[in-house]
């Protein structure tokens, strides 16, 4: 299945670039590289290294979770494999464009971790079932429409305060993406998606 292929690849590159700082920083999306050098494979390749165990085990973890349930949704949806690397590598770039255009003269800025893909898996499994369980830290069930909004306003607000080295923003904006890319392949989703919000809700 991709997802093992793609979790597996992740955690080898990852590894590797835990004893090889240099290839996690040519690895790394960093705006200024991309505008003025052309290096536009840091867009994707940032997404396959992280910054410690911690780092990786969190994003592969969520990952495992809704990953091969999407695959299996985007096949039976007829989205096909093309489909669903278009919703992971996708909200990958999505999720960068933000930093890009605001970093595009930072030349320190660097930022890594497969965090707006993960999202974007996971903000897509909201859209095709709003009301299935997602568990904050494991533990506590919450309904992933709610879920969702606390995660978009938490990230936003994080983004705002700038007070941690997570990339708030590349969280934020592959939610989005995840929630826009299936109903873009397939509109009649958004009125699904809505009917299955207002049927909970009677």
């Amino acid at each position: 299945m991709i997802t093992y292929l793609i979790l597996g690849t992740t955690a080898i590159v990852s590894f590797i670039c835990f004893d090889r700082r240099d290839l996690l920083s040519k690895l790394s999306l960093n705006p200024y590289a991309i505008c003025k050098h052309n290096e536009w494979y840091r867009l994707v390749t940032h997404g396959f290294v992280h910054a410690d165990m911690t780092h990786l085990l969190v994003n592969m973890f969520t990952f495992w979770s809704f990953g091969a349930l999407m695959e299996a949704v985007f096949g039976a949806a007829g989205f096909g494999v093309w489909g669903y690397l278009g919703l992971y590598f996708g909200g990958m770039i999505f999720a960068s464009l933000h930093d890009l255009f605001t970093y595009a003269g930072a030349v320190h800025y660097h930022s890594i971790g497969a965090s707006g893909a993960v999202s974007a898996i996971l903000f897509s499994s909201i859209l095709f079932d709003p009301w299935r369980m997602i568990y904050f830290f494991a533990l506590i069930p919450v309904p992933g429409i709610l879920f969702g909004v606390i995660y978009l306003l938490y990230c936003q607000y994080m983004a705002k305060r700038s007070a941690d080295t997570v990339n708030h923003s590349a969280h934020f904006y592959g939610a989005i993406y995840g929630l826009l890319y299936p109903v873009w392949l397939q509109p009649s989703l958004f009125k699904l998606f809505i009917g299955q919000l207002t049927g909970f809700l009677r």
